[in-house]
């Protein structure tokens, strides 16, 4: 393949017409660069030029990354036909012969505007945003939802937020979905679980008017329904449930506990993972939060899966959307708001699929430093026995 670019899939959308706002007139010669990384183990399918899997279907774990290029290239095709002026190049953040460390050391990215990754492992995080921090451009971490230890770099954007976001804004939905009930939150002995509790006890302390009534329940690793059971009570009109885990086995478990008996009304709030886990919700009412609420149900979600299909006989993942929805969404506003972009990204023109309200993370509220940006809205996706009920 040579190098980190991956040579297969390079896009060069050299494209006219369209000047970013406030540009130079030097800079209205060229068109604006933007690099796009993603795992798509280019080196586990070919052998040079030879692709090597034969027949056989792709493996898992390359589906999501070349999810995201398909969903980056068709947002090209669409910058194409309104005549952008963009440039776009896609690397394999998995490229076995140069590493984004190498890359970044070549000096191929000195003259990019705009870098987004969706990135499938911590360690690739830091080098990309010490690069955005140097050259003072967003970095848009499209699905990874780790800060990757970044601190005090406001040029780095996570739009997946981070589990304690996720926690709080549970707390926030329960608060004002809930306020009277008792709700009784399951977790395990683990460090995330000692998390999510502490969030919760720290919200409850710290808003204002009367806290909400929480009893903490540890399960051990193979509990019953009956231990589950005996801590609601089924004279109740419904008991407030909530997850205190991202383990899947355990969350199934708790459901499936849930679910084995109607009388105590159930209603089961998740984490974020939630939203992969199939039949989690048969004959449960759940509720989780996601920060990517793709109905695929409007004019724009059913064309691109029309062309999704005929192009790859088949149907597009969440992956394939983040992806579209990420190129063109940014790209449009660097398009718009040149250099000043990074205090625009929570601008609502251009909105494809989902808002977002990216705000600055601070180590305290009292800090003057911005560790990173981060998305605030998440969508609270409501289901019982697999159909969406609503969406707040």
């Amino acid at each position: 393949m040579g190098g980190c670019r991956m040579i297969l899939f390079v896009v060069w959308g050299l494209l006219f017409g369209v000047c970013a706002k406030g540009q130079t007139a030097d800079s209205l010669r060229k068109p604006l660069k933007i690099a796009v990384f993603a795992p798509v183990y280019l080196d586990s399918a070919f052998e040079g030029p030879i692709y090597k899997l034969g027949k056989n279907n792709l493996p898992r774990y390359i589906i999501p990354g070349l999810d995201f290029y398909n969903g980056v290239m068709m947002a090209v095709d669409s910058l194409n036909k309104e005549h952008a002026r963009v440039e776009v190049l896609f690397y394999d953040t998995k490229n076995a012969t140069v590493s984004i460390p190498d890359l970044i050391t070549s000096g191929e990215l000195q003259d990019v505007s705009l870098l987004i990754a969706s990135f499938n492992a911590r360690a690739e995080i830091k080098p990309l945003a010490d690069l955005a921090l140097e050259k003072k451009i967003p970095l848009i971490s499209s699905t990874y939802p780790n800060d990757g230890g970044i601190t005090g770099n406001p040029y780095f954007v996570l739009l997946n937020p981070t589990l304690i976001a996720h926690v709080e804004a549970v707390y926030n939905f329960v608060r004002k979905s809930y306020p009277a009930d008792n709700i009784t939150l399951f977790r395990r002995q683990v460090y995330v679980g000692d998390v999510i509790q502490s969030v919760f006890e720290e919200k409850n302390k710290k808003t204002p008017g009367v806290p909400l009534k929480i009893k903490v329940v540890e399960l051990p690793e193979n509990f019953t329904p009956e231990e589950v059971l005996s801590n609601l009570d089924s004279s109740r009109q419904r008991n407030i449930v909530i997850c205190g885990t991202i383990n899947d086995p355990f969350s199934i478990s708790l459901a499936k506990a849930l679910s084995s008996n109607k009388s105590y009304h159930p209603i089961a709030i998740g984490m974020p993972t939630w939203d992969a886990l199939k039949d989690i919700s048969k004959g449960l009412e759940i509720v989780y939060s996601t920060p990517y609420n793709f109905t695929r149900t409007d004019k724009l979600s059913l064309r691109l899966i029309s062309q999704y299909n005929t192009r790859f006989a088949g149907r597009p993942g969440d992956m394939f959307f983040k992806g579209y929805e990420s190129m063109l969404h940014f790209t449009k506003l660097l398009m718009k708001y040149g250099d000043s972009l990074i205090y625009h990204l929570s601008a609502k023109e251009y909105k494809l699929f989902n808002d977002f309200e990216i705000q600055p993370v601070k180590a305290a509220k009292e800090s003057t430093q911005t560790d990173y940006l981060e998305n605030k809205k998440l969508y609270f996706i409501r289901k019982k026995d697999g159909m969406v009920r609503s969406v707040n």
